[in-house]
């Protein structure tokens, strides 16, 4: 294999790639059986299907009062109806498309949904606890975290008909965090327990991805969850409406809901700064499903323990509503920073994207620390970059051999071959040793790729004349540069003894460079450096293997 096949090679395997992630990714690895996730997926628990069943039958968002909430790093709207949560504005963003306006994470507006709603439900027929269609009472309509506040409270009341039981919903906002607590207060005022009692716990999103998905940058979109048995998996929409996805029924730990390009929205089992959910009795699962056609329910069913008589139980579950901030991911719970979209080269992108955040802790720019980044890897990769281009240099020194041993073999491709090889023995070449260390390479700088292409840290980030790292650059100077250096490299190579083939490997370099142009600002950076480093390497490997000839033949 020669340079030419490694060049077409890489440019297929990209092109491979963006086809793969974007139609053909794999559903998850089945965990469970497919009766039981069957049977969770349409919202019925095989061990206790009366108190699973959340009511969607002729689903409709009801309007009543709006109550607004205001803190450091979000705007909220809570409905009365249910305690929904209709509406977050994540005050440190901007929206794509309109950037003096905040991102809209969660919203229900113009045909998009994505909110967040919690319920109770029991077994017994008799006792109607409140669920997402219940209209609860409120204290106030306006809430705003003052300086002086860590946390801010927002309580919702609802009583059931006979006024046996009053349900306390509060939630609980908290200083530079995008962790949120929802919790009930369950108050039984009867003479009798409360038993069979199930709480759940739910995104519902609509099914499309967010502003700036283009055909040559998509990641995933949709429900996603973890626990320490399944690891990281996603569930397609499509497989959803079809009832054809499997996921683990009971679960203990991790988190489950939605993600997308930059930001996410999760139920949390174990934070690390709350207890665990899943304890003292409370059984928790994973339930999803499709609601209404068009919208998808990720979220968790909690079943409760037995509430006795004239008593108060409160259970309390975090949820993450926020962008895919390292950090901010990081302190919230175990593994979360997995709902950044790495695909199959997570095992390199990891290490890749913390080494990007450390970089950044010293030099305060992400333009920069992408071009040390990738100085940094080109030095520790540079043994196997100077063997693959110091054999590219002597095959390409033995290009004249080569034509000579063409005009003298002809047609001959039995004799040319044995000929070929001979003079390979001869002068100690391997023809392949030039391909070998680029292609154990690529996972490191695919893995780089993805690393960048998920990294909210991006979006709004300035460097140079670009604003925003995460979109294209407004000028098309860094693609229109990549796109000459990578047609300059072409020189460096080995020529192609065809014309027709040599005239290709001069033209598919600036073709391939045509989708940079729609690239993310970040990504192209990070391939500009690559490939300047790289001509450089090269350039510097090839004099030198042509000085050390030079030498030996004085010797």
């Amino acid at each position: 294999m020669d340079i030419r096949r490694l060049i077409l090679f890489i440019a297929l395997s990209l092109g491979l790639m963006f086809a793969w992630e974007k139609y053909f990714a794999p559903a998850p690895t089945p965990t469970t059986n497919s009766t039981q996730a069957n049977s969770t997926a349409s919202g019925t628990s095989v061990a206790n299907s009366s108190t699973n069943n959340v009511a969607d039958n002729g689903f409709s968002f009801a309007a009543d009062k709006v109550i607004n909430v205001t803190t450091d790093l979000m705007h909220v709207q809570i409905s009365t109806v249910g305690g929904d949560i209709r509406n977050i504005d994540l005050l440190k963003y901007t929206d794509y498309e309109d950037t003096s306006k905040p991102y809209q994470l969660l919203l229900n507006q113009n045909g998009r949904v994505f909110v967040a709603q919690t319920g109770l439900i029991s077994a017994d027929a008799n006792l109607q606890l409140p669920t997402h269609k219940t209209i609860f009472k409120a204290e106030n309509t306006s809430y705003t975290l003052s300086p002086d506040q860590k946390t801010l409270a927002v309580n919702l009341t609802a009583t059931t008909e006979s006024g046996a039981v009053v349900v306390v919903k509060t939630f609980t906002f908290k200083r530079d965090s995008y962790v949120v607590d929802v919790s009930y207060q369950i108050i039984n005022n009867s003479a009798a327990p409360l038993t069979n009692v199930t709480a759940y716990w739910r995104f519902l999103r609509d099914e499309q991805a967010p502003a700036g998905e283009t055909k040559f940058v998509h990641t995933f979109t949709g429900p996603v969850y973890y626990n320490d048995t399944a690891k990281f998996n996603t569930i397609k929409f499509d497989a959803l409406a079809k009832n054809d996805v499997d996921y683990p029924q009971n679960t203990s730990n991790g988190w489950v809901g939605f993600a997308e390009h930059y930001f996410t929205g999760l139920w949390l089992l174990n934070p690390y700064e709350h207890a665990p959910v899943c304890a003292n009795g409370v059984q928790c699962r994973f339930n999803f499903k499709n609601v209404d056609g068009n919208l998808a329910s990720s979220g968790l069913m909690t079943d409760l323990p037995l509430i006795q008589a004239h008593s108060n139980y409160s259970i309390d579950v975090p949820m993450y509503v926020g962008p895919q901030e390292y950090h901010s991911l990081l302190a919230a719970a175990p593994e979360l920073e997995r709902t950044k979209d790495y695909g199959w080269v997570y095992i390199f992108a990891t290490p890749l994207f913390w080494l990007l955040v450390h970089i950044f802790e010293f030099v305060k720019n992400w333009g920069w620390s992408i071009v040390l980044l990738t100085l940094s890897l080109k030095v520790v990769l540079y043994p196997l970059t100077r063997a693959s281009y110091k054999s590219m240099a002597r095959m390409k020194a033995l290009t004249p051999k080569m034509a000579k041993l063409k005009e003298q073999y002809g047609d001959d491709k039995a004799k040319l071959q044995q000929a070929t090889m001979a003079m390979y023995r001869e002068e100690k070449v391997n023809p392949v040793g030039g391909c070998l260390p680029m292609l154990l390479q690529i996972p490191v700088f695919i893995g780089l790729y993805w690393a960048l292409l998920g990294s909210v840290e991006l979006r709004q980030a300035h460097f140079l004349w670009i604003n925003d790292l995460s979109r294209p650059d407004p000028y098309y100077i860094l693609p229109a540069v990549l796109a000459v250096t990578m047609f300059l490299q072409t020189f460096l190579n080995p020529p192609a003894a065809d014309p027709v083939q040599a005239k290709m490997m001069r033209i598919m370099p600036l073709a391939f460079s045509i989708m940079f142009f729609f690239f993310p600002a970040g990504l192209v950076v990070y391939w500009l450096v690559n490939n300047v480093l790289s001509m450089a390497q090269q350039w510097y490997v090839n004099n030198h293997v042509a000085v050390d000839k030079k030498h030996d033949k004085k010797k």
